[in-house]
């Protein structure tokens, strides 16, 4: 995730900064007059006092206007919305230290908190909690009607509680219900081994360790395989992104220099370019990514710029789609909060946006068998208020190519992992080279 410097003081501030150093004919015409602009904002306060006068309840003017403010952000798209102080500090925690709770990343969708992805060896991951699922109650309390903060805060607490949540999942006719034990969560964001003599490396999320852990795994799976690796399975399969600067870091242990990705805002000067540090870690090293449909932002950039600069292979499913850039603006230096805003879209090195399409694989490979019907998997495009790719059209007047997904066998296990073993058989099967150079034509 981009981070940015604390804003001018206040929400109106911003708007005012933005106007002065902006476009004045842009501006003049993508908004309003201020006169209209300040006659809206006289009407939400004529609206906000005859709630405050008439509602049947007496009502909390704060928590009216922080509802407002998240229904404007959120109206825009999935992932912009307002921090009230509290959710900012939690926010500050879970980026960067450890807390009690269950393990999971989590949004908002439907009215219902969405599982983005379980992060491995956590209470989540270890109940059987899916990405796609749907936490529909906790504790037999109907979750409807909550924000995504309150929901979060009601899945955390001391380090040994015990807690009932009820999940709603895709192909299932009866809710489920899971018994958990709330944990310190301990992110290990990346884990490492030696599999069939290659080096398994996952990063299950981008946070500030994910570099600093690539880096370690790297070093020590050399040292393991007796000086030199063979080839490295990197695996971000659900893992469902962070931080920008990570992302880039990462690329840089498998590209030697170069561009891994760009942003670019509304503006056309708007543009930033973001290049990998030279001196390759994993140098010459053959590389297969593994991901899905739940690997999304960061790990979509990581896996883009491998496959643009023809570093790797590309071995999977569709990723989710997630090519949006969100800035977390702190207001009054944090004591009202912060916004969540999107600011710009992600492209890859090629000039791709992510933004609604995906990372598509160079080799489809499926976890599941093929039941025969087209499998529904939420995606970003699915999401309400969803940006739309601006490339859209150009993508849908090229001609469409059959994509052929290898699924596993008839009764083969899910829990062998079929993606990692196709993996580890093209790197063991001496065709490496030659399908990087089939697919790179």
């Amino acid at each position: 995730m981009k981070f940015v410097l604390p804003a001018i003081g206040s929400v109106a501030a911003i708007a005012l900064f933005a106007f002065s150093t902006s476009n004045q004919a842009a501006i003049a015409v993508e908004r309003p007059s201020y006169d209209d602009t300040f006659e809206q904002l006289d009407l939400f306060a004529d609206v906000l006092a005859r709630v405050r006068n008439d509602y049947v309840e007496g009502v909390n003017d704060s928590e009216l206007i922080e509802e407002a403010i998240n229904g404007m952000l959120q109206s825009l798209d999935p992932h912009s919305s307002y921090l009230s102080p509290d959710s900012f500090k939690e926010f500050q925690v879970n980026t960067s230290g450890e807390y009690g709770g269950l393990g999971m990343e989590v949004t908002m969708e439907d009215g219902f908190v969405k599982v983005i992805s379980p992060i491995d060896d956590t209470p989540a991951k270890r109940a059987g909690i899916k990405a796609g699922d749907f936490i529909t109650e906790i504790e037999g309390k109907n979750l409807l009607g909550l924000s995504l903060s309150e929901a979060v805060d009601r899945m955390r607490g001391k380090p040994g509680e015990p807690i009932t949540i009820t999940v709603a999942r895709e192909g299932e006719d009866d809710t489920l219900e899971f018994s958990l034990t709330r944990e310190i969560i301990k992110r290990q964001i990346v884990r490492y081994e030696v599999k069939d003599g290659l080096a398994y490396i996952r990063i299950s999320q981008f946070n500030e360790k994910a570099a600093e852990g690539l880096e370690t795994a790297v070093n020590s799976l050399r040292s393991e395989l007796g000086g030199k690796i063979p080839g490295i399975i990197l695996d971000l399969r659900g893992n469902p992104g962070g931080r920008l600067d990570q992302s880039v870091k990462v690329s840089s242990a498998f590209l030697d220099g170069g561009e891994v990705v760009s942003t670019r805002g509304r503006r056309p000067n708007d543009i930033d370019s973001y290049n990998g540090e030279r001196g390759e870690l994993a140098k010459g090293v053959p590389l297969v990514v593994l991901i899905d449909g739940a690997s999304a932002s960061a790990s979509e950039i990581v896996a883009g710029a491998v496959q643009d600069r023809e570093r790797g292979i590309i071995m999977g499913m569709t990723s989710f789609g997630k090519g949006s850039v969100q800035s977390i603006i702190p207001l009054r230096g944090g004591r009202d909060g912060a916004i969540k805003l999107t600011t710009q879209r992600y492209y890859t090195p090629d000039g791709r946006s992510i933004q609604g399409t995906g990372i598509d694989p160079d080799i489809a490979v499926s976890a599941v068998p093929d039941d025969g019907e087209a499998r529904s998997s939420r995606r970003e495009s699915d999401l309400p208020n969803s940006i739309e790719n601006e490339n859209a059209d150009e993508d849908t007047e090229t001609e469409a190519v059959e994509v052929i997904i290898d699924y596993p066998p008839e009764g083969f296990e899910v829990e062998d992992d079929y993606q990692l073993q196709k993996a580890i058989e093209l790197l063991k099967s001496g065709t490496y080279t030659q399908k990087l150079a089939e697919l790179t034509q």
